[in-house]
This record gives structure tokens, C-alpha cells and sequence, in this order.
């Protein structure tokens, strides 16, 4: 049963997928599954993708096309499809357009379901046009977005609120370029071995593993691939890695945390990277609920309803920590749009916390609905 009444007309959902960024597939994936879980009786539901060029287009709701599977390429958006644009006035319309024939309207939007991952979607941009065309959204503002996506400002946010995290440093485009030697000895200071990272980057893409000085160019060169501004961190030493998910309440109340849960990954990983995410699931265990003292679990649930509420995120979030031991947590990173398929740990999360994957896709459609645009 969903979380409004039946009676009522059928909102129109608009789940907008793919994108610019590197995480194009992921987003796909995604969006397979949150098209199939959407109840048709209660909303009514336009698909619309994003190709890699950047062009929006109504696409076609074929879970099987849009999903990830071993073996097969990685899915993307079908470029060639009609065109699909947003138009804001008394209301905001889906306009479609092909080539020889006249514009048509889908109709009034009520809300948009960004299903996107990684920068030009989960990065605020895309939030920016939505609050432009005055259309509801599902999840962070443009501000939290923006927070969430750039791990560098993350983390000064999080340290501005006493929120622990590791020490970081940060390889610049132009200090990279100018002053190689300055950026070596800066992640020196750190100690060996760190983790390179895109700065504005998710899914795992782009991140290495260095062991020692001899491996840091390589791995600055391959995040820059992804992103000119790269996080360096010190790997955090027999850590444990626990994820906790966060849900905004429909009363207005304060956020909602989940059970928290661990990931363990065998030894054909040497971390938790892209493969072993999406196609490497027989050498991965995700707990849920994880083992861990009392007094640590309600810590992690803690600090992410303060992670959530310290960068201004609304609807949802995935809180990642590292357990060093000793009660020792610290904050990873906050994704404000996180792996969404069934089998992504944010799901997982609230279905062991009681939500299952189609009432947790209502219950964030409704968040969204109740929501007004603008300043708040």
C-alpha cells in the first residue's frame, strides 16, 4: 500500500537517467530498477534519458536493456530517440520533438526522479535546472549536492561540524601541472600506502591503491581520467567498512536512520572497486545487519543522521565509515544519491530496516511531492 491515498489523481513522475559522467551504466542499471518498482497504478511514469553527448531523449522502459550483466556490454541511453525537453512557465512540461514533425506535449511534470550518479547529475547542476523550472525533485538541493559530490568540501564541512574523518590530501589541476614535486611530498606527509581518488567521482572509478611513492604518478594520472582534482588519503589499516542509510520523515521530523551494515570482500579484490560492486557479487558479502558492539551501532547511526543533516541533505543518503577499532569511526563519504538497484546496499539497508524496494521508491516519491521548490 502506498503511502497516499488511491483516490487521488496520479502524479506525473519523470525518472531522468544516464548522463554526461562516467557513471553513465550505473545510472542505467538504476533506473531499470526503480521503472519496474514504480507502482503504474499510482503514478504515471515517462522515462527520460540523458545520452553521454548530453542529449535528453524519451526513452523506452526495457529493464533487461538498461541493466548490467556479466558478459554483456555496459548499457547507455539510445541517443537517436525522439527529443525531450524541459519547459517551465504556469507549470513544467516534457516537450518531445523529431525531426519533420511538430513539437507535442507529455504534460505537467509534478515530479523528477534524478537517477543520476557522479558529476553534471548528482553534483547539483542538474538539481540548479530543476529548481529553475520550479519542479519538485527527489533528494538534495543544489547546495547539498554540490557538498556531497566533492569529497574535498565534504570534508571540510564535516570537520566544520566535529564529524570525524581521515586526513586528505589535495592534488589541483595546476598544482599538479606546475609543481609535481610539491603535490609528491604534500601526499608523502601522509604516509604510504593511500588511496587516489577523483575528487568528484563515485562507483569506485578512477581509485588506486598505492603502496609507496613509485605508484603515485600513475595513479594521479589515471583519477585525473576522471577528474583534474584528485583526493589523497592514508588507507585506513585493518579496517572495516559499515555503511548506514539515511531517509528524510514525512512529518518533518528529524532524519531517519537504518540498520548498519558492513562489506567484505574476498581476496580477488584487493577493495571494494568497480568489478567487484556490480560484476564481482560471488566474491562480495554484504551484512545486513553487520556484527558489531551495541555502543558502536548506535554511534554510526548517529553520526550519519549529523553527516545528513551537517552538509543539508533532504530525502535520502548513504553514510560510509571505516570501523578501525576500539569504538574508533570515522566518516568516509555521504552519497546523496547512492547505488539505488535492489541489490545496492542502500536498499538492502532499509529492507532489513523494514522498508522494501517498492515502498522505499514510494516513500521517496512522496518525500519529494510534500516538498515545495525555492528557498526552504
Amino acid at each position: 500500500m502506498s503511502e497516499h491515498e488511491s483516490s487521488q489523481p496520479r502524479p506525473r513522475v519523470a525518472v531522468v537517467f544516464g548522463g554526461r559522467s562516467s557513471e553513465h551504466s550505473v545510472s542505467c542499471a538504476t533506473a531499470a530498477s526503480v521503472l519496474a518498482a514504480i507502482d503504474p497504478e499510482a503514478y504515471d511514469v515517462i522515462p527520460v534519458g540523458i545520452s553521454t553527448e548530453g542529449k535528453w531523449v524519451l526513452e523506452a522502459t526495457d529493464a533487461d536493456r538498461l541493466a548490467i550483466t556479466v558478459g554483456k556490454e555496459l548499457p547507455e541511453v539510445d541517443g537517436k530517440r525522439a527529443t525531450v525537453a524541459l519547459t517551465s512557465g504556469s507549470g513544467s512540461e516534457l516537450m518531445v520533438t523529431e525531426p519533420g514533425q511538430v513539437p507535442s506535449t507529455l504534460g505537467e511534470v509534478d515530479v523528477v526522479f534524478p537517477l543520476l550518479h557522479g558529476p553534471w547529475g548528482e553534483d547539483g547542476t542538474i538539481q540548479g535546472l530543476f529548481e529553475m523550472a520550479a519542479v519538485r525533485y527527489v533528494g538534495a538541493g543544489v547546495l547539498a549536492s554540490a557538498v556531497g559530490m566533492d569529497k574535498h568540501y565534504m570534508k571540510l564541512v564535516l570537520q566544520a561540524h566535529g564529524l570525524p574523518v581521515l586526513p586528505y590530501a589535495v592534488v589541483r589541476d595546476r598544482e599538479w601541472r606546475l609543481d609535481r614535486s610539491a603535490c609528491e611530498e604534500t601526499v608523502r606527509a601522509l604516509g604510504y600506502p593511500v588511496f587516489v581518488t577523483p575528487a568528484r567521482g563515485g562507483s569506485s572509478l578512477g581509485i588506486s591503491k598505492v603502496m609507496d611513492h613509485r605508484g603515485l604518478v600513475e595513479a594521479v594520472e589515471h583519477a585525473r581520467q576522471y577528474d583534474p582534482k584528485v583526493l589523497v588519503e592514508p588507507a585506513a589499516k585493518d579496517a572495516r567498512e559499515i555503511e548506514c542509510g539515511v531517509l528524510g520523515s514525512l512529518s518533518g521530523g528529524d532524519p531517519e536512520p537504518s540498520v548498519v551494515a558492513e562489506i567484505l570482500v574476498d581476496d580477488t579484490y584487493e577493495f571494494y572497486d568497480f568489478e567487484a560492486k556490480y560484476l564481482g557479487e560471488e566474491h562480495v558479502d554484504l551484512q545486513v545487519p553487520a556484527s558489531l558492539p551495541p555502543d558502536v551501532e548506535a554511534q554510526v547511526r548517529e553520526l550519519s543522521v549529523r553527516a545528513f543533516e551537517a552538509i543539508g541533505s533532504e530525502g535520502l543518503a548513504r553514510v560510509d565509515f571505516f570501523y578501525l577499532g576500539n569504538a574508533d569511526v570515522v566518516i568516509n563519504e555521504i552519497n546523496t544519491m547512492p547505488g539505488f538497484t535492489p541489490r545496492s546496499m542502500f536498499p538492502r539497508l532499509w529492507a532489513a530496516s523494514g522498508l522494501d524496494y517498492e515502498a522505499l521508491v514510494d516513500r521517496l516519491l512522496q518525500l519529494a511531492l510534500h516538498r515545495g521548490t525555492g528557498l526552504r
